[in-house]
This record gives structure tokens, C-alpha cells and sequence, in this order.
């Protein structure tokens, strides 16, 4: 077996949000993770679908981001924006 070739490997510290709330239309099951890797966005991990996007306020304005990430309708999004711009 060769040697494995590292394009990182860091060990960081990091804080960890995790918050689970009712909406009109889902309920959502999170993980924030703030760090200094991500230039100031946030990593916010829906546990109910294993799905994860990388997050910050660019990114909630941009029309279909959120829906796309998660898979989710736009009645949804809307639902976990209002939640993320408190947040992010």
C-alpha cells in the first residue's frame, strides 16, 4: 500500500449549537458548528436528513441556496431562514 497523501489534516476546536424546533411544515433537527475554517460561515448540519450546507449571510440571500442544500420546498426554507438569519 502506498502512503497516504494528506491535503490536511487538522485538529481544531470548535463550537457546536444544536437546537431542534417546530415550523408551520417541519420540524428540524440541527448542528451549527462554528469555527475559524470557514471564513466566518457556519456549518449547519440537518440531522433528520444527513444533509449539510455551509452557511452564512451571502448565502440566504441567494435566491434557491437553501432549498437546494436541503432539499427542501420553498414554504421550508423560508421556515429555516427565518431561523438562520437569527444565527448567522
Amino acid at each position: 500500500m502506498s502512503e497516504r497523501f494528506f491535503l490536511y489534516n487538522d485538529l481544531i476546536d470548535t463550537k457546536t449549537r444544536f437546537v431542534s424546533f417546530m415550523g408551520d411544515n417541519s420540524r428540524y433537527d440541527l448542528a451549527i458548528i462554528m469555527t475559524d475554517r470557514f471564513y466566518g460561515k457556519k456549518l449547519v448540519l440537518d440531522m433528520q436528513s444527513s444533509r449539510f450546507a455551509i452557511i452564512g449571510h451571502d448565502d440566504l440571500e441567494e435566491e434557491g441556496y437553501i432549498e437546494h442544500a436541503f432539499h427542501i420546498s420553498e414554504e421550508e426554507a423560508s421556515e429555516l431562514k427565518s431561523f438562520l438569519y437569527e444565527v448567522i
